[in-house]
């Protein structure tokens, strides 16, 4: 069982936190600036053309994420979750420097395309790898009593990331002209991003390694440790259809809605930017008090609160945003559906954590992540705009309503974790 005494937990949430703040910064800051970058990297045409170009090399780099997933993971059961932090994070660093220097379309052509794409790839290991050895690390961290609540600042941190790239953009905006910032100023928020990277590099270095880690038994290969994670199949299947359902939610509603708002409600990039930043600072702040409230009511039934709400609630709330104006309507709508949607994402590291043993803890919640995220929440904004330009839209919201029905099974099927944890059990 995991514990410690409380300022040495605190100090140790906090250095996980930190940096998994600078690497969602860094992994969203791509989706924050593609209205600007986008066409500098592809051959001239109309935007919406643009954006799906720089949607499908976001979605691309959500594929290298189950390679990363499995990299890290192996590396966090076998060689320690601090360890694997620390090398998620200077890959992330990696990347973000690559977009930060990338010559444009006008400069090299084809190349241009190729090289951001590159750097996506890089970072969708690093982001692939931090989930589970993230999870893994504040779960165990974190006293029982408390699990819930201090684990849910991963996504607090998660958001936080989405949160900065969005404020620099808000900021950027205000500060530059558009064109200024489709010239050169969509570089800033990456060498910002490379730079925190390494400050984080430095600050994990001094993180302690786990308890539940140090008394694990580890395996002696690769093949052993996967022979493991394979005798665990129920478990993996519900991981799976979890994020499947509860990442497709997260990114129609956070990472997409920007570009919805402005290409389906006709609202400007400005106004679209703003209403996105306040409702996921809202969205923030909501993790830790639906983190408590799992403390108390348990896990299961907030999950299943999320599959319920969300399949009934998608088609309607997507329905209404796509008709609405800039206002505290639309506004309130949007903080509505993100407190849905915390009832799945403030617990769902330690949710996932939970349902191994140790000796495969990391590998177990990060691998099935990475391939839900990778095929339904990585897809997202690609499959949204897709059905856009088909002249089927709606298609879309419904595809959302399904996988949230999915979600809903997973819960209804999940071991209550007030009796079946494994953290309390290493």
């Amino acid at each position: 069982m995991s514990g410690g005494k409380a300022p040495g937990q605190i100090r140790q949430i906090f250095g996980g936190a930190a940096g998994n703040l600078v690497e969602w910064y860094d992994w969203y800051a791509y989706s924050a600036f593609a209205l600007y970058f986008g066409p500098r990297f592809f051959p001239p045409g109309d935007d919406l053309a643009a954006l799906l170009n720089s949607a499908a090399i976001f979605a691309v780099g959500f594929l290298m994420r189950p390679i990363g997933s499995w990299f890290l993971g192996v590396w966090a059961d076998r060689h320690g979750r601090k360890s694997a932090l620390t090398v998620s994070v200077a890959m992330m660093c990696a990347g973000s420097l690559m977009i930060a220097v990338s010559p444009t379309y006008d400069q090299v052509g084809l190349l241009a395309p190729a090289i951001l794409l590159l750097a996506r790839l890089v970072q969708g290991l690093s982001v692939g790898g931090e989930y589970g050895a993230s999870a893994t690390f504040m779960s165990e961290v974190a006293q029982a009593k408390w699990r819930g609540f201090l684990a849910s600042f991963q996504y607090v941190t998660l958001v936080g990331g989405q949160l900065l790239a969005l404020a620099l953009l808000v900021l950027l905006q205000g500060v530059m002209d558009e064109a200024v910032l489709k010239d050169w100023g969509w570089r800033i928020p990456f060498v910002v991003g490379a730079a925190c990277a390494v400050l984080v590099f430095w600050l994990r270095s001094g993180l302690v390694e786990t308890e539940a880690f140090r008394k694990a038994t580890r395996a002696g290969s690769q093949g052993e440790l996967l022979k493991r994670l394979l005798s665990h199949p129920k478990q993996l299947l519900i991981v799976l259809a979890l994020t499947a359902g509860g990442s497709l939610w997260f990114y129609t509603f956070t990472t997409y809605m920007q570009k919805y708002l402005v290409l389906s409600a006709g609202w400007s990039k400005e106004a679209a930017t703003s209403a996105s930043a306040v409702a996921l600072l809202a969205y923030m702040l909501m993790q830790p008090l639906f983190g408590a409230l799992s403390d108390l009511l348990g896990r299961r039934a907030l999950l299943i609160s999320f599959g319920t709400l969300a399949s009934l609630a998608t088609v309607p709330a997507l329905d209404a945003l796509g008709a609405s104006q800039p206002g505290p309507g639309a506004l309130l709508l949007l903080i509505f559906c993100l407190a849905i949607l915390s009832c799945y994402t403030a617990i769902s590291g330690v949710v996932k954590a939970e349902m191994f043993p140790a000796e495969v803890r990391a590998l177990g919640v990060g691998m099935p992540y990475a391939l839900g995220v990778a095929i339904f929440g990585g897809s997202a904004e690609y499959v949204a705009l897709a059905f856009k330009n088909a002249g089927i839209e709606r298609g879309f919201f419904w595809y959302v309503t399904v996988m949230a029905a999915v979600a809903l099974t997973a819960a209804l099927i999940l071991p209550d974790p007030k009796r079946h944890s494994r953290i309390e059990t290493d």
